[in-house]
């Protein structure tokens, strides 16, 4: 099965920022491995990288026309941070590897949902 997995970065602290360096170097490193675990996965097929949610714009249709905001729709911590897609086996293989990604015990979080066809 495929499923598209996105992480939501939330509160998770990132490289580059005051948060991260509190973090304790061992952890540091866990996140770089954890990572680098999952781009090395051949059942993973990473999505594109994404700018950071204060470069996004927000576009609704509002009587027909274009209204474009900045940020992202539900704000940054709302913000996806990334995607992968996942080919396993079943929803608990997903999961299991969902639970490796950083993000899901720094503050953040991350969605699991079948790849699906509807057209």
């Amino acid at each position: 099965m495929q499923f598209a997995l996105f992480i939501y970065q939330g509160t998770t602290p990132l490289p580059n920022t005051d948060a991260w360096e509190a973090l304790p170097a061992a952890e540091q490193k866990k996140i770089y491995a954890d990572y680098a675990a999952l781009n090395s996965n051949d059942a993973v097929s990473p999505g594109l990288p994404l700018g950071l949610p204060s470069d996004a714009k927000t576009v609704q249709v509002v009587n027909g026309k274009a209204v474009p905001k900045d940020g992202p729709f539900l704000g940054a911590e709302g913000a996806v941070g990334g995607y992968l897609v996942l080919e396993v086996e079943d929803e608990a293989a997903a999961i299991a590897l969902a639970a490796t990604i950083p993000a899901a015990r720094h503050g953040g979080a991350v969605e699991i949902r079948p790849v699906a066809t509807y057209w």
